[in-house]
């Protein structure tokens, strides 16, 4: 079943936690593609030095001011597109980046975006999840109750980990905060936690 709007219109820590375990989907003419969300981080807009809207509301960051359910793409390195649920009502805002996925569905069409064989090197990352998926640039501002990319109830069941995030040093104190999550032990995280 899709996540309802009211999923998503709640604080971002509350989100990124119970993202793991659900399943991310994106449709194309092409197939069908998705994967257990197993690794998330939280970023908490004015709280929170390591988010893109700690500063404030900027061209790039106006989706995180919306309503919850959206998504929030961005390119890191030049080169790598990470995905994003905008979380928490009008004017809060915050989001969690998806890090890691246990792939699902559409393994095949998985393997030929990522020109890679391992199932485990897959979505084992930010960028790695966003090119198995098919996320582009154009998915900027899409509904997560849409038809194109939305995420899905599971029966998975893990024991859910906090940890620091990954590649925020940058950020200063909150470089340390507990606001990454994963389903502890998954061969499918992006790093050992």
């Amino acid at each position: 079943m899709k996540l309802p709007r009211e999923f998503y219109l709640r604080d971002g820590l509350t989100v990124a936690r119970e993202l793991v375990g659900k399943k991310i989907v994106t449709r194309f003419p092409e197939g069908m593609t998705g994967g257990i969300i197993v690794e998330t981080e939280a970023y908490m807009g004015a709280l929170d030095a390591a988010a893109h809207s700690y500063r404030g509301k900027t061209e790039r960051t106006k989706i995180f001011y919306g309503a919850g359910g959206f998504v929030y793409v961005y390119l890191i390195y030049g080169m790598h597109l990470c995905t994003n649920v905008v979380a928490n009502v009008a004017g809060v805002p915050e989001a969690v980046l998806i890090r890691a996925l246990e792939p699902t569905d559409g393994v095949e069409l998985m393997k030929r975006r990522r020109g890679k064989n391992n199932l485990r090197e897959l979505c084992s990352g930010p960028g790695k999840l966003s090119q198995a998926l098919g996320v582009t640039k154009n998915f900027y501002g899409a509904d997560l109750c849409g038809e194109e990319i939305f995420i899905e109830t599971t029966d998975f069941q893990a024991t859910i980990s906090a940890t620091r995030r990954i590649n925020v040093d940058y950020a200063g104190a909150a470089a340390e905060y507990p606001w990454r999550f994963v389903a502890a032990g998954n061969v499918f995280l992006s790093v050992k936690h």
